[in-house]
């Protein structure tokens, strides 16, 4: 039997997805700030997998970390939407597709 070290965080139910496989895991769980620090690698993780395939499964994987990140951050999903709209409306989104190039001052 093959063993494979993966150290990372998974979903939920990952675990039992291996188990009814008929494999044996070993896991933990993290405490908060090792929770934190993982969905931060994660994010990083995932972000990867999205800009190599471009598709929704990954752009659907980085926003359940992000959402799991609010969470941990102990800020709501509507709390989060909020932000985001209110700075859309004095900062902008990414919607005219504008990349600055230069800044000069006189």
């Amino acid at each position: 039997m093959g063993r494979r070290v993966y150290n990372k965080l998974v979903r939920d139910r990952i675990p039992e997805i291996i188990q009814a496989d008929g494999k044996r895991l070993k896991s933990r769980v993290l405490d908060d700030a090792q929770h934190l620090e993982a969905l931060l690698k994660k994010l990083e993780e995932e972000v990867a997998e999205l800009a190599e395939a471009r598709n929704i499964e990954e752009l659907a994987d980085v926003h359940e970390v992000l959402l799991a990140l609010a969470e941990t951050l102990k800020i709501t999903p509507q709390e989060l939407e909020e932000f985001r709209h209110d700075k859309a409306l004095k900062r902008g989104a990414f919607n005219k597709k504008i990349f600055l190039e230069e800044v000069a001052s006189d």
